[in-house]
């Protein structure tokens, strides 16, 4: 998957100026920084490839299940026919 970046130095800002203390905010921003690397996360483009691949399986799936009754169909008209 794709990795998403952070701004540990941003992210550390942010929090001082809402009033965080510079060295809780360095701290909470390292540990975020942690426990964003540890995991892994989806992107937009991930969720649409797999939106993709489970939306073409689908179809194959469909297309084949049609195929396959109108065989059974067939060959039970040819049946009753005869």
């Amino acid at each position: 998957m794709a990795t998403i970046t952070f701004e540990p130095l941003k992210f550390a800002k942010k929090l001082q100026e809402a009033g965080v203390p510079i060295a809780e905010a360095e701290a909470i921003s390292e540990a975020f920084k942690d426990v964003q690397a540890e995991l892994d996360l989806a992107t937009k483009q991930d969720l649409q490839l797999a939106l993709a691949e489970t939306k073409s399986e689908l179809i194959r799936w469909v297309v084949g299940a049609g195929f396959l009754q109108t065989v059974l169909i067939t060959a039970l008209l040819l049946k009753l026919v005869k």
